[in-house]
């Protein structure tokens, strides 16, 4: 626990949690762009490339083959500050979560209102007829199909996981309403991210609250302008122990 922190959660009535891979690091997913992330491992493409919607039109196979390794995860379990966000919105203490994680976990604690900036792994829809398929069938796929791409069992088309890759847009949807969530906050926490990677970063602009605090191991550009930066493990700090 941080008092510093407590205090303006305790006179915090509408926050906002925007959130990044390191959220999740703690329940045992890596993130991307850490000394261990994705980024720094040796793959036959870059990682960037390989996330991209044209790599996924042109390589469509080697593109699920690295989907199923790298980003489907197993057995991870929400973690303290999953649960403890979980439990201020329970409160009716944060509006809402805004994250660009793709794991479901935030959901799995318990928030109801999230906001997933990048999509999900557990969802996945027929690029044709869109059916939707849970995250087992895009695993099965790598035994079912010759090539590892799965196929809608109705109409045949590529069932594509609802992960927004590089050169797709955000859904305008979510997009909007992470805007208005954030444009509506008191209190931002931002949390886990390096706040590299746009257009989700510069949502931090529309925030016109009081207080605003930044929870990440290193350095961010927001830094500068919050009321209160701790570079410690999120989990950690959001632990009310």
């Amino acid at each position: 626990m941080v008092p510093a922190l407590e205090k303006i959660l305790e006179r915090s009535r509408r926050m906002v949690f925007f959130g990044g891979a390191g959220v999740s690091t703690e329940s045992g997913i890596p993130d991307f762009r850490s000394v261990d992330g994705l980024y720094h491992q040796k793959f036959k493409y870059p990682p960037e490339t390989m996330l991209s919607h044209s790599f996924y039109e042109t390589h469509t196979a080697e593109f699920f083959d690295f989907y199923r390794q790298k980003l489907i995860v197993h057995g991870a379990l929400p973690n303290a500050a999953h649960l403890r966000l979980a439990k201020l919105e329970r409160e009716g203490r944060c509006a809402a979560v805004v994250t660009q994680n793709i794991d479901g976990l935030h959901q799995a604690a318990g928030s109801k209102t999230v906001w997933e900036l990048h999509g999900s792994t557990l969802r996945n829809y027929c690029t044709r007829c869109g059916k939707f398929y849970p995250v087992d069938f895009i695993e099965a796929a790598a035994q079912a199909q010759p090539d590892g791409v799965p196929r809608c069992t109705d109409c045949g088309a590529v069932v594509k996981p609802d992960v927004v890759l590089y050169e797709e847009g955000l859904d305008a949807d979510v997009l909007e309403s992470a805007v208005k969530a954030i444009a509506a906050a008191d209190t931002l926490i931002v949390g886990g991210t390096s706040l590299a990677v746009y257009p989700a970063a510069g949502l931090l602009r529309y925030f016109r609250g009081n207080d605003l605090v930044v929870i990440n191991k290193q350095p961010t550009p927001a830094d500068g302008m919050a009321s209160l930066v701790l570079n410690r493990p999120i989990g950690e700090v959001l632990s009310e122990e």
